[in-house]
């Protein structure tokens, strides 16, 4: 595997398989449908020369604001073929949103999805003086607008001006003149304060890191991946998009986050990149749909997932013993290929990132029969820095993100902060050199802001965020994340969010299961009339309490959850608690939740709030 620009891994993955295979498959009127290379070149090669003879040149930054779908695809291939520079964003982004950023890059036209998209754009048009085009991915519009057009009649524009032979030219020498140092995207990431800012990476910052993410997890040809997490990240546009397309592999279109489960019994792929809060969303059903069965198949299934963990241990530290081989066997007919048959994929890798994966996470889907693989990275790397190799037992150390990628270097500072360098690490921010000098020191040591450690094995371990890092007011340091996922694993907490930076002791907000408080009432015969009334029903937290407890019996007193609250409404990205890839805002939740956390988490009476 040997390229240094899109467009050159492109064109070589469409001359390889031609007509032989699917790049693509999506859904179309409840209908699987596939696009060969062979097709979706000449859909980029029209949409291509249909932007070039928009006006749009080498340099130009042009927006995407849309879900994943096959337009996504070509939109960024017709882009990046002929020099221009895409700027990807989230589509739950506000209008005010869209036009700071559009106007911090310049944009010079901007492709939505849908109308809903179009009319966040056309709202803020006027204040970017900079946008002249807008294309919209889907055919039904409804603007008067002249600058927008759709992508379709871009398309044809590009079709009917040349003959295929002529664009194909045109398109090849297009691409042939994108250099590897030349910007391929700007990603922007949103800060805890402040504006996002545009991280700049070149074509040869994301072809090394494809390349390099490729050797570690081994991708090939026959793999088929089903992608959900939103292609403007970068996590999975460089794992699940450009990594999966580079090695010819067929990539599926999730229909949604919601339809994800059916999908994966419609496609039974081999990998699916996802983010720790879908798995822990998954085992917690399991977990819960075993409370129904009869007290023999309870037992046989905590038996089987003791057996299970062994196992995986064993196998782990290369000692398996032929007994412990004999009851996984059983355990697995009993138990675990049921698990699978449910799930509708005998053999299924989860490729974890974007935030810390649990080892009780990975050990159960690990247990049940799938391998797991947790990646670490950041925007500014392209993003992949280390992965878990699946290798028994050298490559695979629970709790750890595995080695660092052939390509990428890492070294821990003596404040235990991870530092990176490599051909994967960005060029700079957009117009932000002050902010490019502090992330990137002149030896080209990328500053990550992640505290972490290398195990004896080799494997690098995350401890935590350096800025999320809390010092009690008794000056003791506390990383609240592994607390977060400790008591992340009681079966009546969904998510939970540690508050103690500055203050006397730890506490919680907690987002409980509900299903799970509705068994609780059941059992202690509770009358309701809504759900959220049992969040201050004092059997319920005392229940929840009692868990709490149990889970951080092991922790260092001052690390310990003293008092916690129990909320009613969910961390969602639609209330901005969490960003796209599902992980949580801190600031954003203790901003949104200070007066109770001031007034209450901390007050001497706290109704329906316990101190351990």
């Amino acid at each position: 595997m040997s390229f240094q620009t899109i467009p050159e891994m492109f064109i070589s993955l469409c001359e390889k398989y031609g007509n032989q295979k699917h790049a693509f498959e999506y859904k179309k009127n409840g209908v699987w449908i596939g696009i060969t290379h062979a097709e979706l070149r000449e859909e980029v090669e029209c949409f291509a020369l249909g932007l070039l003879n928009l006006g749009i040149r080498t340099g130009d930054r042009i927006g995407i604001v849309s879900e994943n779908r096959i337009e996504w695809a070509i939109a960024d291939l017709g882009i990046v073929s002929i020099g221009a520079i895409d700027v990807p964003l989230f589509p739950t982004l506000t209008s005010k949103q869209e036009e700071w950023i559009f106007n911090d890059c310049q944009v010079t036209a901007v492709i939505v999805s849908n109308n809903f998209q179009l009319g966040k754009i056309l709202e803020v048009k006027e204040n970017i003086p900079t946008l002249r085009h807008i294309i919209v991915m889907n055919k039904d519009i409804e603007a008067l607008d002249v600058a927008v057009k759709t992508m379709e009649y871009i398309s044809n524009r590009g079709a009917e001006v040349r003959s295929r032979e002529q664009r194909r030219e045109i398109i090849v020498e297009a691409s042939a003149k994108v250099k590897p140092d030349d910007i391929l995207t700007l990603i922007y990431t949103s800060g805890t304060t402040g504006n996002p800012k545009g991280v700049i990476l070149t074509h040869l910052n994301v072809t090394a890191n494809v390349i390099g993410s490729v050797e570690a997890v081994l991708f090939t040809e026959k793999d088929r991946f089903l992608t959900y997490l939103p292609w403007c990240h970068s996590y999975e546009r460089t794992t699940g998009y450009y990594a999966a397309f580079s090695c010819g592999a067929t990539i599926y279109f999730a229909e949604s986050i919601e339809s994800v489960a059916v999908n994966i019994k419609e496609v039974k792929p081999t990998y699916i990149t996802t983010v720790p809060r879908m798995m822990e969303v998954v085992r917690k059903k399991i977990l819960s749909s075993m409370e129904n069965e009869k007290l023999i198949k309870q037992k046989i299934f905590k038996w089987s997932i003791d057996v299970g963990i062994n196992f995986i241990y064993s196998k782990l530290h290369g000692d398996t013993s032929y007994l412990a081989s004999v009851k996984y066997r059983i355990a697995n007919s009993l138990v675990f290929s049921k698990i699978r048959e449910k799930i509708g994929c005998d053999y299924l890798v989860f490729v974890s990132g974007g935030a810390a994966l649990s080892p009780e996470i990975a050990e159960f889907f690990m247990t049940i029969g799938y391998d797991v693989i947790e990646g670490y990275g950041l925007t500014e790397a392209s993003p992949v820095v280390a992965a878990t190799r699946i290798e028994y037992p050298e490559g695979i150390e629970i709790g750890t993100v595995g080695k660092p990628l052939g390509n990428v270097e890492i070294k821990i500072a003596e404040d235990g902060e991870i530092l990176v360098k490599g051909l994967s690490i960005m060029k700079g921010y957009w117009g932000d050199a002050g902010s490019s000098e502090v992330a990137v020191n002149e030896d080209g040591w990328l500053y990550t802001g992640d505290i972490g450690e290398f195990t004896s094995k080799g494997n690098l371990k995350i401890t935590d965020r350096k800025k999320n890092i809390f010092v009690s007011s008794g000056g003791k340091n506390i990383a609240p994340q592994p607390i977060e996922n400790l008591l992340a694993q009681s079966q009546y907490i969904e998510q939970c969010i540690l508050i103690g930076d500055k203050r006397e002791f730890c506490t919680a907000l907690i987002t409980p299961d509900f299903n799970q408080l509705k068994k609780i009432a059941d059992n202690f015969e509770i009358h309701y009339d809504n759900p959220t009334e049992l969040i201050s029903n004092d059997k319920i937290v005392k229940t929840i309490k009692d868990d709490i407890d149990r889970l951080q019996k092991d922790l260092a007193k001052f690390e310990r959850v003293r008092k916690f609250k129990l909320l009613s409404e969910p961390f969602t990205v639609e209330n901005g608690v969490l960003t796209p890839k599902l992980s949580i805002r801190r600031f954003v939740v203790e901003k949104k939740y200070n007066d109770l956390i001031d007034q209450n988490m901390y007050s001497q009476n706290l109704h329906a709030i316990y101190s351990t």
